[in-house]
Parts: C-alpha cells; sequence; structure tokens
C-alpha cells in the first residue's frame, strides 16, 4: 500500500526559509508533485519531477525562491523554499502518480493517484 508520509511544515517570518519533505512507501515513483492550497483557492502545483526523463516544474510565483530535490535511496522527495512570502501561506500536499512521461495533464490534481496528508506553512509578515 502507497503511504506519503510529509513533514517540515510551520510558522516562519517573511524572507525565512522551510524544508518539506516527502517519505513514499510502497512502490517508487518516477513523478513527485508538490502542490499547495490557500484558503478559498484552488489546489495548484508549484513545483514537480515530471517523469523519468521529464522536466523539473516550477510555479513563476516560486522560482528562484523554491527548490525540488530527490534522495532515490530514501524514496523522499523535499522542497526547500527560500525567501518566503505571507503569498506561500498554504497547506503543502505532496502527491505521486503512476504515470511516468511527461504531459499537460500532470498539471491537474485528478492525474495524481496518492496523496500526502498535508502540512500547513505559514509566513508572517
Amino acid at each position: 500500500q502507497v503511504q506519503l508520509v510529509e513533514s517540515g511544515g510551520g510558522l516562519v517570518q517573511a524572507g525565512g526559509s522551510l524544508r518539506l519533505s516527502c517519505a513514499a512507501s510502497g512502490r517508487t515513483f518516477s513523478t513527485y508533485a508538490w502542490f499547495r492550497q490557500a484558503p478559498g483557492k484552488e489546489r495548484a502545483v508549484v513545483a514537480a519531477f515530471w517523469g523519468s526523463n521529464g522536466p523539473i516544474y516550477y510555479a513563476d510565483s516560486v522560482k528562484g525562491r523554491f527548490t525540488i530535490s530527490r534522495d532515490n535511496a530514501k524514496n523522499t522527495v523535499y522542497l526547500q523554499m527560500n525567501s518566503l512570502k505571507p503569498d506561500d501561506t498554504a497547506v503543502y500536499y505532496c502527491a505521486v502518480t503512476t504515470q511516468s512521461y511527461y504531459s499537460s495533464s500532470l498539471y491537474f490534481r485528478n492525474t495524481y493517484n496518492y496523496w500526502g496528508q498535508g502540512t500547513q506553512v505559514t509566513v508572517s509578515s
């Protein structure tokens, strides 16, 4: 059974940093994504490894500030978040899909088969 366990959220002042972790168990995946959802907003992808040989994706709003990385030996994906802004406040979710190739469907939450429990990130001004 696949399980995704997230950790690393919290409260930080604007300009600070946090690192989120997502440990997967049950099987390995080639496509991992980090989504976030703020109150009243849609859940949207912010960073992703899209497929075995696909691109690394960053939303425009986080480019240059967030970095996604992975440790294959630990089956864990990370999201390093620097220069955090109040607008980054949201619940962050790790998600995986059995789809191993890139397509535009990877932008959409329905493509993902498994989700973590979510971790709250709050950035104060």
